[in-house]
């Protein structure tokens, strides 16, 4: 059990950064390209992106070249996912499920790091619910050793077919009552993401312990986004219904990943790491 005992603000606990770190070493001793990659995958507001700042100073302290990439600056432009509500399925206007990425890119990114090559690393701005232009992603250079690559539902193996077929949630029951935009996502994940998630190196979990504390945890979020001048800030009926998006996912990835997670950190519902191992 960790001593220091918030992943939020306050930074996230010793144990758990030195946990990750340890993944960081036993990837860089085991692979022969560079950069490595090392996966955090967590729910919404579980810490992911404080975790992967507190690791990137403790290998800058190591001598450790690093750098940062979220799945989530892997989304597809708004008017690409437009595109895919007005084909598909018009839930996939929302950002969030498998099938509203570009993996394409993301595989385009870690096939150019491989290859010792000045990399842009791609970046989404949330508020403006788009993709950043090419000139302003940041630039990592050819000596790059360690990727810290983190999401929501990073390293996810698709569901069961049969579980699929009955409806999670409200927004399930009303907006996609035959099924096709969970389908659809499935199948996205089953396919062309387990490319990108083959590229993982280590993989990392940070646990909630159930999915009713994303709803406090994203609008956490959510204030800090408004608190920074963000637009499109969503009230609380409008982060229920987002979140709702992410509801089917997240429950299968708390019941089936933590058995083959290299690390599992498991949070209380305060952020609190619970189990470190």
């Amino acid at each position: 059990m960790a001593s220091e005992r918030n992943t939020g603000k306050a930074g996230p606990a010793t144990e758990v950064v030195a946990a990750v770190m340890g993944q960081v070493r036993s990837a860089l001793a085991g692979a022969r390209h560079r950069p490595v990659v090392v996966g955090l995958c967590g729910s919404q507001g579980s810490g992911k992106t404080t975790l992967a700042g507190a690791v990137l100073a403790a290998c800058a302290r190591e001598g450790l070249e690093s750098a940062t990439l979220s799945l989530d600056d892997l989304y597809l432009a708004r008017a690409e996912r437009q595109e895919l509500a007005r084909t598909v399925h018009p839930l996939l206007a929302t950002r969030g499920v498998p099938g509203t990425h570009d993996v394409a890119l993301g595989l385009d990114t870690l096939d150019m790091l491989e290859s010792g090559m000045p990399v842009a690393l791609p970046r989404f701005d949330k508020g403006a619910d788009d993709r950043l232009p090419e000139r302003e992603w940041p630039i990592v250079g050819p000596d790059l050793q360690v990727l810290i690559l983190e999401g929501w539902c990073l390293g996810a193996f698709p569901q069961p077919a049969d579980e699929l077929v009955r409806p999670i949630n409200a927004l399930e029951a009303g907006e996609d009552l035959d099924g096709r935009w969970r389908r659809y996502a499935n199948d996205m994940l089953g396919d062309a993401y387990q490319r990108l998630f083959a590229r993982i190196d280590r993989l990392v979990l940070l646990a909630a312990p159930g999915f009713e504390v994303v709803h406090d945890w994203r609008l956490e979020q959510e204030r800090e986004l408004a608190a920074g001048g963000g637009a499109r800030v969503m009230d609380e009926a409008g982060i229920a219904r987002f979140i709702a998006h992410y509801e089917r996912l997240t429950r299968w990835i708390l019941k089936e990943m933590p058995p083959r997670a290299d690390l599992l950190i498991r949070l209380d519902a305060r952020r609190w790491p619970v189990v470190i191992g």
